[in-house]
């Protein structure tokens, strides 16, 4: 049996989620975009119950005894043009990394992937971040794009790796 389950998120997640986006985004390593403070838990809350009422996003959480440990969020891109692609992002909980967790959520954003028509992946990851470029790259996510200065973290400009996943033909509907 696995330490971890993965499954949807519901409102009531809001709180271990909040805690979980503070802990990740505490690490001195920077994993996160934001250094400011993630939203509270009222927004989160009403973020996971939007999702819930939307095919177009999602969120998937690891839950293990010590509560939440993973997250998973996926929105596809409004415009029509690219309406096929859905944009990711991935947080695990230090104590929890290198567990398997990683590479489960991305299994339920391409499984979610597949159900509601989407047909790429794309996320960004900071040039630093090595363990999670290994786990992207492991899992089939193609390096796409190098930008430079991308993101505003902190006052400085940092760069961002874009990478991509196709979702197998054989996994759609």
């Amino acid at each position: 049996m696995s330490p971890y389950t993965i499954r949807r998120a519901v409102p009531g997640d809001a709180a271990g989620l909040v805690a979980l986006a503070r802990e990740v985004g505490g690490e001195p390593e920077g994993w996160l975009i934001s250094t400011d403070e993630w939203r509270g838990v009222g927004d989160e809350r009403r973020y996971l119950r939007a999702t819930r009422r939307s095919s177009h996003a999602a969120v998937f959480v690891a839950e293990s005894v010590d509560g939440l440990v993973g997250r998973l969020s996926v929105a596809r891109d409004p415009h029509p043009a690219s309406f096929h692609v859905a944009d990711l992002g991935l947080m695990v909980a230090a104590s929890h990394r290198r567990q398997g967790i990683g590479r489960a959520l991305l299994e339920a954003a391409v499984t979610w992937a597949a159900q509601v028509g989407v047909t790429k992946l794309e996320l960004h990851v900071f040039p630093h971040n090595e363990a999670a470029i290994a786990l992207y790259d492991g899992f089939g996510f193609v390096q796409e794009g190098y930008r430079h200065g991308h993101y505003r973290r902190g006052g400085e400009l940092v760069d961002a790796i874009l990478m991509a996943y196709r979702v197998p033909p054989t996994l759609r509907r």
